[in-house]
C-alpha cells in the first residue's frame, strides 16, 4: 500500500486557481477565491437507487405536470401572461407579479434535465417558451409581464428603439410618475435574477443563446438602472435573487460591468435610510453578523454575497458570512435544515417603543432558539436558499461542514416540498400536525397541492431536485470530491490530470456502503497521481476504507474528507463504508418547545411519526419514545417509491381527553405500542393524518 497516501483534511489546503471545468451550475472555474468548482452540467448521471428513482419521477412526471399547470389559463396565467405580453393573444395580466420568475425557475429545471437526457421534446418545449419571452421583452431589455401587458394595452410600442415611446418602469403614464422598480412588491429584480440564471443554464445545457441573449439585455438594463437610481429606489429589490444572477452573468460573459454591479449592490443596500429587518437593510450588510428577517430573502442575499466574495476575496464579507452561518446553524435552523420559524411577527432588534415604529416581519427568522413546530413556516424556498448559501460556502472554503448542510436540507426540508408522485407541492414545511390545533394556519399544511396562488416554491423545488446531480461532486485541478452519495456515473476532466471517469454504486441513504470504480484514467503518457476525497458526514462516527480490496487504516472525523491519493488506473476500486446507526437527538434546552423531546435520525434522514403508523390508531401526542428504544430498518413502499422505515416499540400515555383542560397531573405511560417511523420527506403522501418530528422522551430508570 505504499502507493496510497491517506490524509484527513478540513480541505483548508485545497489548491486555488483556475480549473479545467467550466459550465457548471455555479461556474467558479475561474473564480480567484474559490477552493473548488462544480463539475460541468451533464457530467453526472444518476443510474439507479434513491436518486435514480427520484430523477425519473422529476424528469418525466414533474416537468410535464408543472407545464400543464403553467399552460392552463384556467388554473394559472403563468404562461398566458407571456403569450399576452408577446402579442400572441389579448388579455389582462393575472396572478402574482413574481410568476415570471417562477416560470424561469421551471425553465432552469428543464434545461438541467436536458443537460443529462438530451430529450428532443424538452428542447422543443424550451424553444416554445423562449420564443414568447423574446417577443415579450422590451427593446431596452426590460421584461416584466405586468408592465409589458399594461403598456401594450395602452398602445405603447414596447419594441421601439425610440425612448419617448417606451415607459420605463412599473407604471404607465406621465413623466411625473415614479419610474422603474417604484413598487417594491412588483418583484422585478427577483424575476430578472431568475431570468439570468435560466438563460445561463439553458446555454450551458444546449449551446443555444436565444434565452441567454435576452438575459444579457435584461442584465444591461439592470446595470443602467442601478447606475442612475437613488439608494431609496434601489432598495426596493426585496428578494435579491439578482445578486446570484448578476455574478453568474459576469462569470458567463467576463463583462467587468456586471462584477462592478454585484459589488455596488452590497454598497447600495448599506446606503438605505430607515431600512428594515424584513428587507435585511436595517443596517449595512458589512455590519450584519446574525441572520435576520424574511428567510428566503435573507438566504438568497447570503448566497449572492458569497458569490461576490468568490470573485473579490473581500475579508469583511467572509467575516459577515461565517458569523451569519454560525448564527443560523447553531441557533436558528431546524433539524431538517429548514429556515424561517415565524409566520408573522415583529423584528427582535429593529424595534422601539413607539407603536408606529415597530418593524413587522413575516416568513422570517425568529430569535435564537425560537423554533416552533406546529406553526413553523419553513418555506421551501428558504430551505433551498439555505442550500444555495452553503453550496457556495463549500466552493469558496472547501470545508466539508457546508456540504453536510446541503445534504441535510436537500434530503429533508427540500424533498419534503414535493409529493412522491412528483405532482403536488408544499409551500410551508411544519414539523408537527395536530388535529386538535384550535386555529387554521394561512397556508395548507396537511395536503400538498398542484397549484397555489403563491407558486414560488413548487418550481423552485423542481429545479433544485432536477439539479441534485450537480451537487454530487466538486473538483480541483488534481482532485475529485464526493459530496453527495448516490448511484451515478461521472465523466469530467481535471486540469492537471486529464479525463476522469467514475462509477458510483450505493444504496445510500438507506445503507452506508459506497463503491467507486475508475472507468477512465489518464493515458499512460500522462500518468499523474490525483486524489479522490470521500466526505465524512456529520453523523458518521465509524467508517472503513478499502482500495482494490486492501484495507486502508485511518481515523476519520465527521465533517472532513478522507483522501486517497495514487496513480489511478482503469478498474481501480474504492470501497467506503459508513456505519449508519439509528440515533436519538435532543435539542438545546433554550429551544423551549422541544425540551425533553427527541428526534430520530438515521444517516442523513430525519424521521417522523404519522398517526396511521401507530398501532391501535392512537394520537401522536400520547406516544413517548424510550431512551433505549430499538428501531429496526424495514423496506416498504409509499406511492410506488421504495423507502426504509423504522419499526419499534414505544410507550403509550393513558389516553384522557384534554378538552377544556390546560393542566393536569402526570399520567402513566406503562403500555407498549408498536410504531413505524418514516423519513420526513415522505410524510403527507397517504392522506390526511397527524404528524410529528419531535416526540416526548421517556428516560429509562436505573
Amino acid at each position: 500500500m505504499k502507493s496510497i497516501r491517506l490524509l484527513l483534511l478540513l480541505a483548508s489546503g485545497v489548491t486555488t486557481g483556475a480549473f479545467a471545468q467550466s459550465g457548471g451550475l455555479t461556474d467558479m472555474s475561474q473564480s480567484r477565491f474559490a477552493k473548488m468548482a462544480n463539475t460541468e452540467l451533464g457530467a453526472v448521471h444518476w443510474t439507479d437507487g434513491f436518486w435514480g428513482d427520484r430523477f425519473n419521477v422529476y424528469s418525466h412526471t414533474s416537468l410535464q405536470s408543472m407545464w400543464d399547470t403553467w399552460n392552463n389559463p384556467d388554473v394559472s396565467h403563468g404562461f398566458r401572461n407571456f403569450e399576452i405580453a408577446a402579442g400572441v393573444c389579448e388579455g389582462e395580466h393575472w396572478g402574482p407579479p413574481f410568476h415570471d420568475g417562477d416560470m424561469y425557475k421551471w425553465m432552469e429545471g428543464v434545461a438541467s434535465v436536458y443537460a443529462v437526457t438530451k430529450d428532443p421534446e424538452l428542447d422543443k418545449l424550451m424553444d416554445h417558451f423562449i420564443e414568447h419571452v423574446v417577443k415579450a421583452q422590451r427593446a431596452d431589455g426590460y421584461i416584466h409581464t405586468p408592465v409589458i401587458i399594461e403598456e401594450k394595452n395602452k398602445g405603447i410600442d414596447t419594441h421601439s428603439d425610440k425612448q419617448q415611446q417606451t415607459v420605463i418602469g412599473t407604471k404607465v403614464g406621465g413623466e411625473d410618475e415614479k419610474g422603474a422598480f417604484a413598487n417594491r412588491l412588483n418583484f422585478e429584480t427577483y424575476n430578472l435574477g431568475h431570468l439570468m440564471m435560466a438563460g445561463i443554464i439553458h446555454r450551458r445545457a444546449t449551446g443555444k443563446t436565444t434565452l441567454f441573449d435576452a438575459a444579457v439585455k435584461a442584465t444591461d438594463f439592470l446595470c443602467h438602472f442601478y447606475e442612475t437610481a437613488s439608494a431609496e429606489l434601489a432598495r426596493n429589490a426585496i428578494c435579491p435573487s439578482h445578486y446570484m444572477g448578476v455574478v453568474e452573468m459576469y462569470r458567463a460573459t467576463g463583462n467587468p460591468r456586471y462584477l462592478e454591479l454585484s459589488k455596488n449592490l452590497i454598497d447600495i443596500r448599506g446606503m438605505v435610510e430607515n431600512g428594515t429587518d424584513d428587507n435585511q437593510d436595517r443596517i449595512p450588510f458589512r455590519q450584519q453578523y446574525n441572520a435576520m428577517g424574511h428567510a428566503v430573502r435573507s438566504n438568497y442575499l447570503y448566497a449572492g454575497v458569497t458569490d461576490v466574495y468568490a470573485e473579490t476575496g473581500e475579508d469583511q464579507l467572509m467575516k459577515n458570512l461565517t458569523s451569519i452561518w454560525k448564527d443560523i446553524v447553531t441557533r436558528k435552523m431546524y433539524v431538517t435544515g429548514a429556515c424561517g420559524a415565524l409566520y408573522d411577527g415583529t423584528s427582535p432588534d429593529g424595534t422601539c417603543y413607539e407603536p408606529d415604529s415597530i418593524q413587522k416581519v413575516h416568513q422570517s427568522y425568529g430569535r435564537p432558539y425560537q423554533l416552533p413546530n406546529s406553526t413553523a413556516h419553513n418555506e421551501t424556498c428558504a430551505n433551498i436558499g439555505n442550500m444555495l448559501f452553503n453550496w457556495r460556502m463549500l466552493e469558496v472554503t472547501g470545508d466539508a461542514k457546508y456540504a453536510d448542510i446541503v445534504e441535510t436540507a436537500l434530503y429533508n426540508s427540500v424533498l419534503s416540498g414535493v409529493s412522491l408522485d412528483g405532482k403536488k407541492y408544499f409551500y410551508t414545511n411544519p414539523l408537527r400536525i395536530s388535529a386538535d390545533l384550535p386555529y387554521t394556519l394561512r397556508w395548507p399544511k396537511e395536503q400538498r397541492t398542484e397549484y397555489i396562488s403563491c407558486f414560488c416554491c413548487p418550481p423552485n423545488t423542481l429545479r433544485t431536485v432536477c439539479q441534485a446531480q450537480n451537487y454530487a461532486y466538486t473538483v480541483t485541478p488534481n482532485a475529485v470530491y464526493c459530496n453527495l452519495y448516490g448511484a451515478n456515473t461521472l465523466a469530467t476532466t481535471l486540469k492537471e490530470t486529464g479525463k476522469i471517469g467514475l462509477v458510483q454504486e450505493t444504496e445510500y441513504p438507506w445503507e452506508g456502503a459506497v463503491k467507486l470504480t475508475v472507468t477512465e484514467a489518464p493515458k499512460p503518457s500522462k500518468k499523474k497521481a490525483f486524489s479522490l476525497f470521500l466526505r465524512v458526514p456529520d453523523w458518521c462516527e465509524k467508517a472503513t476504507l478499502k482500495v482494490n480490496g486492501e484495507p486502508v487504516q485511518g481515523t476519520w472525523k465527521a465533517n472532513t474528507y478522507a483522501e486517497v491519493n495514487r496513480i489511478w488506473k482503469k478498474g481501480d476500486c474504492v470501497e467506503w463504508v459508513m456505519d449508519m446507526p439509528v440515533k436519538l437527538l435532543e435539542a438545546n434546552p433554550l429551544a423551549e418547545e422541544i425540551r425533553n423531546q427527541v428526534v430520530v435520525k438515521r444517516g442523513p434522514l430525519v424521521y417522523c411519526l404519522e398517526s396511521m403508523d401507530i398501532e391501535g390508531g392512537h394520537k401522536i401526542d400520547n406516544v413517548l419514545i424510550p431512551a433505549d428504544i430499538r428501531l429496526t430498518p424495514k423496506k416498504i413502499t409509499i406511492e410506488g417509491s421504495p423507502i426504509v422505515a423504522l419499526d419499534g416499540t414505544a410507550r403509550l400515555v393513558d389516553e384522557v381527553s384534554w378538552k377544556d383542560t390546560l393542566y393536569r397531573e402526570v399520567g402513566k405511560a406503562d403500555k407498549p405500542v408498536h410504531i413505524r417511523l418514516i423519513p420526513y420527506y415522505a410524510w403527507g403522501n397517504r392522506g390526511k393524518a397527524e404528524m410529528t418530528v419531535w416526540m416526548p422522551l421517556a428516560r429509562t430508570n436505573h
